[in-house]
C-alpha cells in the first residue's frame, strides 16, 4: 500500500472509513466538498483544523483507491 501519513483508520471512529488524521472528518467528505466546487479557504472556515496538506493527502488517497483492483481469490480446491 501506497504511504498517506496523514490518512487513518480506526475502526472506533467513523466505522473505521479512512479519515484526515487526528479528525473524525472522512476522505469522502473532504473530496465531496473539493467536488462540489467549495474553494479550499470556505473548507477551512468550516473545519478549522485541517491544513492544505491534508486537502492533497485526501484527494492522492481516493485517486489511488480507485486504480487499486481487489480480486476475490480463487478456491483451488
Amino acid at each position: 500500500m501506497k504511504a498517506f501519513p496523514r490518512i487513518h483508520f480506526d475502526p472506533a471512529v467513523m466505522g473505521g472509513k479512512p479519515c484526515i488524521q487526528g479528525t473524525r472528518v472522512t476522505v469522502a467528505t473532504v473530496v465531496g466538498l473539493v467536488a462540489s466546487g467549495l474553494p479550499a479557504d470556505e473548507i477551512v472556515r468550516a473545519y478549522p483544523y485541517l491544513q492544505p496538506d491534508d486537502f492533497r493527502e485526501a484527494l492522492g488517497y481516493a485517486a489511488w483507491r480507485l486504480e487499486e483492483h481487489e480480486l476475490p481469490l480463487n478456491d483451488a480446491a
